[in-house]
């Protein structure tokens, strides 16, 4: 009875939200590095995230498996050229270079 119910707690939507995002971050990591440089990674991968749409969340989860892909970049650079991650990207990202 114990074991259904931590199973069923680790289906809750919060809980598969977040392994998603976890999932997407090592997806995400490579292509901030690459593309990026000097930027600092994890306020960059965060703003990737915050910015990302499900659909693309649930993509780059999946390039975390296999290894980032040409679709991966595609991805990160669309969602890192949103306004809102460009503004996020200035505001968080930047300032942690002046530091």
């Amino acid at each position: 009875m114990l074991v259904a119910l931590g199973v069923g707690v680790a289906c809750t939507p919060m809980a598969r939200d977040d392994l998603t995002r976890a999932a997407a971050r090592n997806a995400i990591r490579p292509v901030v590095q690459q593309r990026l440089p000097g930027v600092p990674v994890e306020p960059a991968i965060d703003c990737v995230i915050d910015n990302a749409q499900s659909a693309e969340l649930l993509s780059l989860a999946s390039d975390a498996v296999t290894g980032p892909t040409a679709n991966t970049v595609q991805i990160v650079t669309n969602i890192a050229s949103r306004e809102g991650a460009l503004r996020c990207l200035a505001t968080e990202g930047l300032p942690a270079l002046l530091r």
